[in-house]
């Protein structure tokens, strides 16, 4: 069999309710629905932790927060935890990465031969939550509801300028492919960092919701008093006291994510068009991180086990997976060992390394029984915090709280917990016993405990005197581009045309 290319496309915070079959009729995205036709679809998808670093570093090795050790968005991915990146490089790929992945620590490559950008965010322990200081609310980089009061339209921002360069260079990357000038399948990875919050949008999409029916939640905002203890904690930790949300500032904000969805959509369309012109075939795997609460409940952005925080769109467009919509429940941690899969990598040497399974079988008309489990230890938990979603039944579960049990089915909007209901304490004590049976969660929060002290003492040491940054710095290499002396002219321009015979 020929190892099939591969292309991954990530988004930032794009929550999974969106997408119950692909994105929802309503949403301007034509290049999604496209791919949607031709992908296997999965509606229940979930992130492993509903943050951007723990889930990405689960995405991209299989591995659980717990296990990985990405904790939160300052925690070290190490850099002997295989990826799917090295298993493919591994097996005879060329890797390359355009864009975000929000690695910490002095690795920023992860078993990606190539890198085209740098990252949005920082590399280094900076943003450490403290457990020894529950409820210290870290100013300089914990979210706040400025994001919603500030919603609107802006022609550019710190994240379209990042997410244009990553869709030029990703597409510039497609057509030097395009060129086989090296041989090996090739696996590229474009990451965009939205429609991940400020809600800011240009104008020309902006524009495209201006009579949308969907501008404010289902569910609206609820009494501080009436929220469970973790989503008091995300109140507090957001310092929602010091903003007066109007109804207007909601609708502005959902208007601008919704336009940000048609931003990208146009920016995912710009590499697949690259792809189609150069006649290249390539799997496609559409996913997001993790999710964004969006007002539902009051809540915004992410940090909780709530649906539009922790379900997330994923869709894979490959030989032998049937176009169609499954529904059996499934986890980002399940994308390192589905690449590998339909790479046709041994899975003897990747089963070892991940808590994921293939998705390969479940586009084939498979099913799947086994819970999805989630984890959160970051900002706004005080311990941590996990989740398993078995069939219809999600329980949540911290040693600081009340269990949570809701049937989705039911109730998707998780309205009415049926841990204390006596009809359901048969589900309740068999969720019980899977939690307990996969979390000792004294270990778990005295290795979060643990981790984040080291990093506190190597970070204030580290800013002290000279300072080396991990961040990425992509380098150009001026002498091997274009027209230079040690090359040969009419050899160049033939191996840069594509196609030549034309």
């Amino acid at each position: 069999m020929t190892a099939p290319n591969i292309l991954i496309i990530m988004v930032d915070q794009l929550n999974g309710t969106l997408f119950p079959d692909g994105p929802a009729d309503w949403l301007h995205a034509p290049n999604l629905k496209a791919l949607a036709a031709r992908s296997t679809r999965f509606a229940n998808a979930y992130t492993a932790s509903p943050l951007c670093a723990p889930g990405r570093a689960s995405f991209m090795s299989g591995l659980l927060p717990s296990r990985s050790r990405v904790y939160d968005n300052a925690a070290e991915f190490a850099a002997d935890i295989p990826t799917y990146a090295h298993h493919l490089r591994r097996a005879g790929y060329q890797t390359c990465l355009s864009g975000k992945m929000h690695f910490v620590g002095p690795d920023q490559m992860h078993g990606f031969e190539e890198r085209l950008t740098t990252d949005i965010y920082p590399a280094d322990f900076g943003w450490t939550p403290d457990y020894r200081k529950p409820g210290e609310r870290i100013d300089w980089w914990y979210h706040n509801m400025g994001s919603v009061t500030g919603a609107g339209v802006a022609e550019i921002s710190n994240q379209m300028e990042y997410d244009d360069e990553v869709a030029y260079h990703a597409r510039a990357k497609v057509y030097d492919l395009a060129r086989g000038l090296d041989a090996r399948p090739w696996c590229l990875t474009v990451s965009f960092t939205h429609p991940h919050d400020p809600y800011v949008a240009r104008k020309k999409y902006w524009d495209l919701y201006e009579d949308c029916e969907h501008l404010l939640p289902e569910v609206p905002a609820m009494a501080y008093e009436d929220h469970d203890p973790h989503a008091k904690r995300i109140f507090d930790a957001n310092d929602w006291r010091s903003f007066d949300i109007s109804e207007e500032d909601i609708r502005r904000s959902r208007r601008a994510y919704f336009a940000n969805i048609s931003y990208l959509d146009d920016k995912i369309g710009e590499v697949l068009e690259a792809l189609e012109t150069t006649r290249q075939e390539a799997v496609i795997l559409f996913v997001s991180d993790h999710g964004d609460m969006l007002g539902e409940r009051g809540l915004w952005f992410k940090m909780s086990f709530y649906e539009g925080s922790a379900r997330v769109p994923l869709m894979i467009s490959a030989p032998g997976m049937a176009p169609g919509l499954v529904t059996d429940p499934v986890s980002n941690v399940d994308v390192c060992p589905t690449l590998c899969d339909l790479a046709g990598v041994s899975m003897a040497d990747v089963m070892p390394w991940t808590e994921g399974q293939s998705l390969v079988a479940l586009g084939q008309g498979g099913s799947r029984s086994e819970p999805v489990a989630m984890e959160y230890a970051a900002e706004a938990s005080y311990a941590p915090m996990v989740s398993l979603r078995y069939g219809k039944w999600k329980y949540n579960r911290c040693s600081l709280d009340p269990d949570q049990l809701f049937d989705l089915e039911a109730d998707p909007h998780e309205l009415c917990n049926l841990a204390g209901d006596p009809a359901h304490v048969g589900t309740l004590a068999q969720l019980q016993a899977k939690a307990e049976k996969r979390w000792d969660l004294e270990a778990f929060d005295a290795a979060v405990r643990e981790s984040q002290a080291r990093r506190w003492v190597v970070y204030e040491a580290l800013r002290k005197g000279g300072y080396y940054p991990w961040d990425y710095q992509p380098l150009q290499k001026a002498s091997e581009r274009y027209m230079r002396n040690h090359m040969d002219l009419n050899v160049l321009e033939e191996n840069k045309r594509f196609p030549r015979d034309e």
